[in-house]
């Protein structure tokens, strides 16, 4: 992996799984060790989901540029959609806490997603292609004469 792709895929994966551990405390005072695992799952769900999402987004980028932009909308709405499926299916078990389950689903996902685009704005890539500078040296003499 690129190190471009591997610092996105840090900086959004640090910020969630920090959210998603703050979940898995809160969650133990609040409906103990049920709540507890119910938001580690929920947090576990969020970054599996949204990092192969990531993983896939860049390696399409570098395979097929022109599809980057369609390819980014399908992703995430596709994400969404499955994160909606599996809250529903989800909601009336008993082997976990469902709303703590639901809670950090979607606070890890809302913390990683803005996070990604956070590391978007701040990398620094270029996205026209300089001149070298022995062609702009060429096309300087060209234009003098």
């Amino acid at each position: 992996m690129p190190s471009n792709d591997a610092r996105t895929l840090l900086q959004a994966a640090v910020p969630a799984t920090v959210a998603g551990a703050v979940a898995v405390a809160i969650s133990a005072v609040v409906s103990g060790g049920k709540g507890a695992l119910g938001a580690f799952v929920g947090t576990l769900v969020a970054v599996l989901f949204m990092g192969v999402g990531l993983v896939v987004l860049q390696r399409t980028a570098k395979s097929y540029p022109q599809l980057f932009q369609a390819m980014g909308l399908l992703l995430y709405t596709t994400q969404l959609l499955l994160i909606f499926v599996l809250m529903a299916v989800l909601q009336d078990t008993t082997f976990f806490n469902p709303k703590a389950f639901g809670i950090s689903l979607v606070a890890t996902t809302v913390v990683w997603i803005a996070a990604q685009a956070r590391g978007y704005l701040k990398a620094k890539i270029l996205y026209v292609e300089p001149d070298s500078s022995a062609a702009h040296q060429g096309k300087k003499s060209e234009s003098s004469s």
